[in-house]
């Protein structure tokens, strides 16, 4: 009995122990296995966020905007000289009889206008507006001259000042317009002299409106082609003397236009 109590006490010391050693490390490895999991997904998604976030030192650049050669042939204080002629020899109603409560009608003598108008244009800013309506305004001074080779009168000079829109989409060389002119000066007239519907004096006004398209070769030089609407009257001023019959003609309209100085500066670009 006493060799059996002392292998008991024996057992105890040295299987004991063993047993809660194994217990031990059984229980740190079934931890293991638990942590083990959530630990690799930090560090999958640590790795997945340095690797999709945006270095500390990156600067954001801004997409750059589309070129456009057209922003070096409409600009702010662009200078041009042009040369425009056309045929007019459709006779109409003036337009605005409507608006003045006049018979809209046809005078019986007919007239043919041979405009000659050199001008200078001033591009009054840059290329703005929707991209429908996108485009810039020209200011046109002109002096004018006329030639009438159908019409009791022969000649018409005159000072005109207008105001073109010019419709620029992106990349066009093509680019469609629209215009409307003031003016006044001096015409032949014959009424006077006992020519019936001719013009009723000298001194007359001038209106005009227009349309087309201008084609730019380059930003120097460009032409352009068109229908332009011309009237001529004294405004009633030789009423009641001698009626104000006017003149009211239309027909195609064809120019050139060529860069006055320098290019566009790089600073404006």
């Amino acid at each position: 009995m006493p060799e059996v109590a002392r292998m008991s006490e024996h057992h105890r010391k040295h299987v004991y122990p063993a047993t809660a050693a194994i217990r031990l490390i059984s229980f740190a490895l079934l931890l293991g296995c638990f942590a083990l999991p959530a630990w690799c997904d930090d560090q999958v998604t640590t790795e997945d966020k340095a690797a999709t976030a945006p270095p500390s030192d990156a600067v954001m650049v801004a997409p750059a905007k589309p070129t456009d050669f057209n922003d070096d042939i409409y600009y702010r204080n662009k200078l041009e000289y042009s040369v425009e002629t056309g045929v007019l020899p459709i006779n109409i109603p003036f337009v605005f009889d409507v608006f003045l409560g006049d018979e809209y009608s046809q005078k019986p003598l007919h007239y043919t206008l041979v405009p000659v108008f050199p001008s200078l244009r001033w591009q009054m800013g840059k290329l703005n507006g929707p991209s429908v309506l996108r485009g810039n305004t020209d200011l046109t001074v002109t002096l004018s001259y006329t030639a009438i080779p159908r019409g009791p009168e022969t000649r018409y000079g005159a000072f005109d000042l207008g105001f073109r829109r010019n419709f620029v989409p992106r990349n066009w060389r093509a680019t469609p317009y629209f215009e409307t002119r003031i003016g006044a000066g001096f015409i032949n007239a014959k009424e006077p002299e006992g020519v019936a519907y001719a013009q009723g004096q000298d001194f007359t006004f001038t209106l005009m409106v227009g349309s087309g398209a201008r084609y730019n070769f380059n930003p120097r030089y460009s032409m352009e082609l068109g229908f332009e609407y011309m009237h001529v009257s004294n405004m009633y001023l030789s009423e009641p003397k001698y009626p104000d019959n006017g003149i009211n003609v239309w027909g195609p309209w064809i120019g050139i236009n060529m860069r006055v100085g320098k290019p566009k500066p790089s600073t404006l670009r």
